[in-house]
This record gives structure tokens, sequence and C-alpha cells, in this order.
């Protein structure tokens, strides 16, 4: 099953996520089917075409979308795709924040930090200080920045909630995330902000790693309790 979408606007964005998620699978960073992006329609901000799930990334076509609600991530109409299951993260960054677009990915540098730096049952957050690629995240003080690791819950939603609570909580910290054990993620204005973003976490969190420097990690806030009954 997939879906095309009706208008100009929607189609070109559709195109743009499919060329996107070609690059980055190429660079290693979606390996398989992981991964997903997504970006608002710029026609009508309050929905968003999102990857359908299971989709090997390095095949994809601007037919392997899903339009959804930006702020719900609901889908818009019955015979799509089903959206990427980490969609709920997408529209908690939208939800929030004013981003137009944003990337998941599985980059071994950043994955590699988000094991490292992750807190059992809470938020924690990675220091990033003093690096020049700082700059590229259009961050109020470009000197530093704490990037927040959420806990990998099994319910998806659980983490959304996670993440949702904490760019309010922190509505200057930096465009992305890292999720415990799994990846990262990140958002801008734009698909290639978002994009451009993305590199310089990547290339933020090689740099702690081949420093060997110790991570510098705190303890940000406990994990708030989301869980449902099965």
């Amino acid at each position: 099953m997939s879906y095309a979408p009706s208008t100009t606007a929607g189609r070109h964005c559709a195109q743009q996520l499919a060329d996107i998620s070609r690059t980055l699978y190429e660079r290693g960073w979606m390996p398989g089917t992981s991964g997903n992006i997504s970006m608002r329609l710029p026609d009508e901000p309050g929905r968003a075409l999102i990857t359908a799930s299971g989709r090997d990334k390095g095949e994809l076509t601007a037919r392997d979308v899903v339009e959804v609600a930006a702020r719900t991530g609901r889908t818009s109409s019955s015979g799509q795709a089903r959206p990427s299951a980490e969609t709920s993260i997408h529209a908690a960054v939208y939800r929030v924040t004013e981003a137009r677009a944003v990337i998941h990915v599985h980059s071994p540098y950043a994955t590699v930090v988000a094991h490292r730096a992750a807190v059992r049952d809470a938020v924690s957050s990675v220091r990033l200080e003093r690096f020049e690629l700082l700059k590229g995240l259009g961050l109020k003080d470009p000197a530093l920045a704490d990037l927040p690791v959420f806990p990998n819950w099994a319910h998806v939603e659980r983490i959304a909630d996670d993440v949702a609570a904490h760019l309010t909580a922190h509505p200057d910290g930096p465009p992305g995330l890292l999720l415990a054990d799994h990846g990262i993620t990140a958002w801008g204005d734009s698909l290639s902000q978002a994009k451009n973003r993305l590199e310089c976490l990547e290339s933020l969190c090689q740099l702690l790693v081949l420093s060997h420097a110790e991570l510098h990690v705190s303890r940000a806030t406990q994990a708030p309790d989301h869980r449902t009954a099965p």
C-alpha cells in the first residue's frame, strides 16, 4: 500500500523526503528500515508527511509516505500505509516547537553517546561545549548546550510525552535529542536545516567519542510515568 499526495506541493515534499532518505541511508545512518523523516506541508502546516513504517530507506519513493495531523500524528485518511512507529515523537516536537521538519536516524556516534549517557528511568543530558560546530545549531548561547537523552520506553507514546514535557520546560534547548541505546532526532525550519543540524550533532558526538573524554552527564528529571494498563 502506498500514498501519493494530491497537491503539487505535497508531491514535492514527498519527493524531498525520499531523496534525503536515500542520502542518509547511503551514509549508513538509516540501515534497513530504521529511521523516519517528516515535514509539514507548506500549504497546510497543520498536516505533515512522514515516512511509512517498515520501508527500506535506501529504496524509498515519493509514494512511501503517510499524511498525518502534525500535532497529533493521527492519519488523515483511510487507505494509506501505516505511518512510522515513532510518529508520536515527531508530533510532540511539532506540538511544542515551531519546527517544520524532523529527522530521526541511527547514526553511529550519536547512538554510542546515547548508550553511554543513558540514565535508567530518567531524562539525562550530555554537555556539549566549546566546539565550533555548536554554532550550527542556532542556539542563543553557541558556547554550550545540554543535549537531552530520553529513556527508550517500549511504548513510544510514553517517549513522546517525555519529549513534549522536556521541550516545554526547556524552550531554548538544542534542536535535537538522543534516545537511549537508539539514536538521534533533530529538527529545523526546513528539511535542509534539520539535516544540517543533524549533521552538526552527529559530528559533535563523534568528537566526544574520539576525544575519549569522560562524558559530562546530568540527570535532568525523573521521567513521568505515562504507562497505561495493558
